[in-house]
């Protein structure tokens, strides 16, 4: 009786759950499954009729070229917020009581304010009248203005503003909870700075690392208002090819065939990290 009655409320708790990711996520993901093999019609519309051509398609040298741009700088905002917030992460793990809040509220502050806001207040930052550009000027560093806008580099510079907070907050979490006994102990025997932080700190913080790199290189993927605003028609990735097939072109097959490999990377990506994070928490346990 008791079994039935926990089973029961197991159903309970975990059944709107279920409903929610059942009707906002598995069915529209089936949805666009099925109308990545379908055709387009003349007027835009679907015509469902099977076809691998939408797949096809992508192995046209622009699109591979534009999806390993899309996955480069995906790497490389990663790589960025993993170096700047790194130390970051541990400067707050290790703050005093009272300074360790305010970091925290620091981190925490970007969420209070609307994405799309935060990346115009980056573009009055970098554009040619731009704050930086502004002050370069007078004091007398730079004649012309900078080219900081509608480039890679401020594709990059958005991604990591935007996405930094999603790399400190795991890390900080994973080195908050190292045991600073084992620091001190490799101090004890004689273990050099650099030493002590790739043997000891590095991978006792290693699932953290590993959260944070997740976190930051998946959504990245698909952030495309970035690029469009602060790349321009420069600088097109995988994210605003595919707006422009569901919006632009009307071409909703080739688009979500697009974003069908789309989330294959990214189911690929979280695969590699249940097997790594598998691994570490192994060699915790040994």
């Amino acid at each position: 009786m008791e079994k039935k009655l926990t089973f029961k409320s197991m159903l309970v708790t975990i059944l709107p759950a279920a409903l929610w990711m059942l009707g906002l996520f598995v069915l529209p993901l089936i949805l666009i499954v099925i109308v990545s093999f379908s055709t387009r019609g003349e007027v835009g519309d679907i015509v469902y009729r099977f076809t691998l051509d939408n797949y096809t398609k992508l192995l046209n040298p622009l699109y591979i070229n534009i999806f390993i741009k899309s996955v480069l700088i995906a790497l490389f905002t990663t790589a960025l917020c993993l170096v700047f917030g790194y130390p970051f992460a541990f400067i707050v793990a290790k703050a005093g009581k009272t300074l360790k809040p305010l970091l925290l509220v620091l981190i925490m502050l970007p969420f209070w304010t609307n994405s799309l806001v935060r990346t115009y207040a980056m573009i009055i930052l970098l554009r040619t009248e731009g704050i930086i550009n502004t002050v370069l000027r007078y004091i007398g560093l730079i004649d012309q203005p900078l080219e900081l806008m509608y480039n890679n580099f401020a594709v990059m510079v958005g991604m990591l503003y935007m996405m930094f907070p999603f790399m400190v907050l795991p890390l900080y979490a994973s080195i908050d909870k190292l045991d600073m006994k084992l620091l001190e102990a490799a101090d004890d025997l004689g273990a050099k700075p650099l030493n002590k932080f790739l043997r000891v700190t590095l991978p006792l913080t290693k699932g953290g690392i590993l959260s944070g790199s997740l976190l930051v290189f998946v959504p990245t993927l698909g952030l495309f208002f970035i690029t469009d605003l602060m790349g321009g028609s420069k600088v097109v990735l995988m994210s605003n090819l595919i707006k422009n097939q569901f919006l632009t072109a009307r071409d909703w097959p080739f688009g979500s065939a697009i974003s069908v490999v789309l989330v294959m990377v990214m189911i690929l990506m979280i695969a590699l990290y249940i097997k790594q994070g598998g691994k570490i928490d192994k060699k915790a346990v040994m």
